[in-house]
């Protein structure tokens, strides 16, 4: 899917199946009622959420969809600097969860903030500059929570998906390009090493890792 030649007609149906695929292994659900869920209640108002590489936006409208059950109004933007993945994530658009083609550093410099800024499946494909990067931006563009989702890379995680994505890899880049990703992905011990302060690395799933941190955007 990184490669920008790949056949249209493939990612978009890869797009539009990654809602199937991260309901069963994302565990966006247990995150949200475990850390989202009780941030919207304290801050008492409408809530600004961010997904930064928001790639086709399913995991933003999942949010969206669980808050607006909770009761809890929320103005999403989904954020990628890819135009395809955002074709694919504007099909999903609707009032209050909107997409736009931008990367973390577009959205600092026309001054933007957001009271939580997630993301998923992000980190991996990243080298360390990049991620560096990209996780400092996440920090100042949030006042509250920052939550970076990913896969945890193991044999088991492996052999599991390889087996399980068959049924619903045909026509998609699901089994090649999500085996590439548990290859790529960090550990959680690796992934708190390369983050560092402030950083917190946690296990919110089996196979799962999650970087946490409060966002910086408003301090004095």
């Amino acid at each position: 899917m990184d490669d920008p030649d790949c056949d249209p007609r493939t990612l978009a149906a890869t797009y539009r199946r990654f809602d199937l695929v991260n309901r069963l292994v994302s565990a966006w659900g247990h995150v949200y009622r475990s850390r989202v869920r009780p941030e919207l209640r304290a801050l008492g108002r409408p809530a600004r959420v961010l997904d930064l590489g928001c790639g086709g936006g399913d995991v933003l409208v999942r949010l969206a969809d669980l808050a607006a059950r909770d009761g809890f109004e929320l103005d999403c933007v989904g954020a990628d600097p890819d135009p395809r993945a955002i074709a694919a994530a504007r099909e999903r658009a609707r009032p209050g969860v909107r997409f736009v083609a931008q990367d973390s550093r577009a959205l600092i410099a026309a001054g933007d903030s957001f009271d939580i800024v997630v993301s998923n499946h992000v980190l991996h494909h990243l080298d360390a500059a990049a991620l560096r990067g990209f996780t400092a931006d996440s920090l100042a563009l949030s006042t509250g929570s920052v939550l970076h989702a990913d896969i945890a890379r193991g044999r088991l995680a492996f052999g599991l998906y390889a087996v399980g994505i068959s049924p619903l890899s045909a026509g998609t880049f699901l089994r090649v390009d999500g085996l590439r990703s548990i290859r790529r992905s960090y550990r959680a011990p690796e992934l708190a090493a390369a983050l560092g302060s402030p950083w917190r690395v946690e296990t919110p799933a089996p196979f799962r890792v999650l970087a946490v941190a409060r966002g910086e955007a408003g301090r004095a």
